[in-house]
């Protein structure tokens, strides 16, 4: 898969036979309710112009806290943004069909939590979802690559699973550019501690997208921060 085919809802500016394209900014939600949830999409559509959003979903199986995990309650979601959700949830086989609803676009789920990651693959790309596959920071990059060409993404975590605010871990930094420099087409997204000073170094490496949330819903503008982020 192509990375221009793939990216979606990046600006690209054609140059030669080069592809030139701004860093990638997605809010990303991490919550205890779904009435929150709905707060900050509601703040990211009237405020902000972005297209995608990220719903962080934790319910204890792989993480130490307990977030928002209730498939169902996106069912009633009414927006127009594209929605990715990031699953760090154990027995991902068992339990990947819950999520493949609308108005979910994407899926993300962890390696570290698949016993067959083929099989989550076929199951999100069978029911028209983009897929992508998350490492935390105890797994190597190396285990990414025998699906460069599987998926539509990969996430490096660059902080624990679960919690929102954490710092970002700079050994993140050597996965993205091994990742990039050895799987040259996969799009990289980097989740976790990202903020103005983190999203240059992780561009520089070779990130394509930043999934941020604390550092945009901590501004008093969140549209300034997103902002702010893409001119990186």
């Amino acid at each position: 898969m192509s990375k221009q085919k793939a990216l979606s809802g990046a600006f690209f500016i054609f140059l030669k036979n080069d592809i030139i394209h701004s860093m990638q900014v997605i809010p990303t939600i991490n919550s205890k309710s779904f009435k929150k949830i709905k707060e900050k999409i509601e703040l990211i559509e009237t405020q902000t112009d972005s297209s995608w959003v990220q719903i962080d979903v934790a319910d204890g199986t792989f993480t130490k806290n307990t977030i928002w995990h209730n498939a169902s309650n996106l069912l009633t979601l009414e927006t127009k943004l594209n929605i990715e959700v990031h699953l760090m949830i154990s027995d991902i086989e068992k339990r990947i069909e819950d999520w493949l609803i609308e108005p979910v676009k994407r899926i993300i789920f962890h390696l570290e939590t698949a016993k067959d990651p083929h099989f989550v693959i076929q199951k999100c790309k069978k029911a028209n979802k983009e897929v992508g596959i998350a490492i935390g920071p105890d797994t190597s990059w190396t285990q990414l690559m025998p699906f460069c060409d599987k998926v539509n993404l990969f996430q490096i975590l660059s902080v624990r699973p679960g919690s929102a605010g954490q710092k970002f871990q700079e050994e993140s930094l050597e996965k993205i550019m091994s990742l990039r420099s050895n799987c040259p087409s996969a799009i990289i997204e980097v989740d976790g501690g990202v903020d103005d000073g983190v999203a240059k170094k992780v561009e520089e490496a070779g990130a394509d997208i930043v999934a941020v949330a604390s550092y945009i819903f901590n501004a008093k503008d969140v549209g300034k921060a997103i902002e702010e982020l893409e001119a990186i």
